[in-house]
């Protein structure tokens, strides 16, 4: 289980994949987190019997008890829920003083319940088909006379058309909110008897984002690793195939050798797809700019001057390719303005560009 390698959007595949590879292990995940706290919620890690995890929580004193807790329910079989305080008084003391709290929750049952993996199975190859939808968990706790507490999970599958029409529990319309949201939430059901509860945790499973590099060039390959890392599903294309060649990027990364302008324009070019134009020269970078601006993109940046900037601009709108309102839409100069001036820095402004038009809907933020 490779830390390196962990994106949020594979852990269904997983959790299937080790549950029917017969592996012991415990799924745990953040089913709140208030305050200042290292993740969350709907973070998950996949954490082994004896200790050894895939993804992260965050690292740390909760990660290590996380995974305390989660051997203690491999070796018991059955989940445990807890909470965790970030308040120690001092750092002196080694303690978290972050301020938050979370609370988590950590599964080993999975693999024992056939419902279970089958709604990670379905919404692992929701994923794959880049198909949207909600991954819900039922909790139910309750303290015997002993004040031993026990839990009991149910995942269940809800693709986004059945979720919008969900009647039980915490209803459609908290469901549809936290879909359209792209926003994990923890509901508490009212119990009539004091030492139970109900919770249900809405997590919505949401495809990763598309991210299309023209330019297979020093900037380019850049880009590829930062993107990989932040989660986009990233392809590179370049119409020399030296600057295709699979070793040049990360593993994940897709590379395409062809015309930048046809390429482009037989990608699917929706809502969740960015675009990077960073070719080794403007008239490249035009083509590819043309292919795609009238796309109901996300994002749309370009490398440039802001002399060959202006002149382009000024190129497509004479020339009607575009109007100044669709020129608008490009971050170009491409990337934050960080004061980036090598290479591995100026990635670093245009991955960050793109995490703040993904998280924050800007539509300009900074060029």
């Amino acid at each position: 289980m490779d830390r390196d390698d962990y994106r949020p959007t594979d852990v269904p595949r997983k959790v299937v994949e080790l549950a029917r590879g017969g592996d012991r292990f415990a799924l745990a995940m953040i089913l709140s987190a208030d305050g200042s706290t290292p993740q969350k919620a709907g973070v998950k890690a996949v954490i082994g019997a004896s200790g050894e995890i895939w993804g992260t929580l965050g690292g740390g004193a909760v990660e290590a008890e996380a995974q305390r807790r989660a051997v203690e329910a491999c070796r018991l079989g059955r989940p445990i829920v807890f909470d965790f305080s970030l308040h120690h008084a001092s750092a002196a003391d080694g303690g978290p003083i972050c301020g938050g709290s979370m609370r988590l929750l950590v599964d080993p049952t999975i693999a024992e319940r056939a419902e279970n993996e089958q709604a990670y199975a379905q919404a692992a190859e929701a994923v794959q088909q880049r198909r949207r939808g909600i991954l819900l968990t039922t909790v139910r706790t309750a303290a015997n006379s002993d004040m031993n507490v026990r839990a009991e999970v149910n995942v269940q599958w809800l693709s986004e058309n059945a979720a919008v029409s969900h009647a039980a529990f915490p209803g459609r319309q908290s469901i549809a909110a936290s879909l359209a949201g792209e926003a994990p939430r923890l509901f508490a059901a009212p119990s009539a008897a004091p030492q139970e509860s109900l919770e249900v945790f809405v997590e919505p499973v949401i495809p990763p984002p598309l991210l299309w590099i023209a330019g297979g060039g020093h900037l380019g390959q850049a880009v590829a690793v930062e993107a990989s890392r932040l989660g986009f599903d990233v392809t590179v294309i370049d119409d020399r195939p030296e600057f295709t060649a699979a070793a040049l990027f990360p593993k994940g990364v897709t590379a395409h050798c062809g015309d930048f302008a046809q390429q482009i324009a037989d990608f699917p070019l929706g809502k969740d797809a960015y675009i990077v134009i960073v070719t080794r020269g403007h008239q490249h970078d035009a083509e590819a700019l043309a292919a795609c601006i009238h796309a109901p993109v996300a994002y749309i940046g370009m490398v440039g001057s802001r002399r060959k900037v202006a002149l382009l601009r000024a190129h497509f709108v004479e020339s009607g390719l575009a109007t100044e309102a669709e020129f608008d839409r490009v971050f170009a100069p491409v990337g934050l303005d960080i004061g980036a001036v090598t290479v591995p820095e100026i990635a670093a402004s245009i991955a960050a560009q793109l995490v703040a038009v993904r998280r924050k809907g800007r539509r300009r933020c900074g060029g």
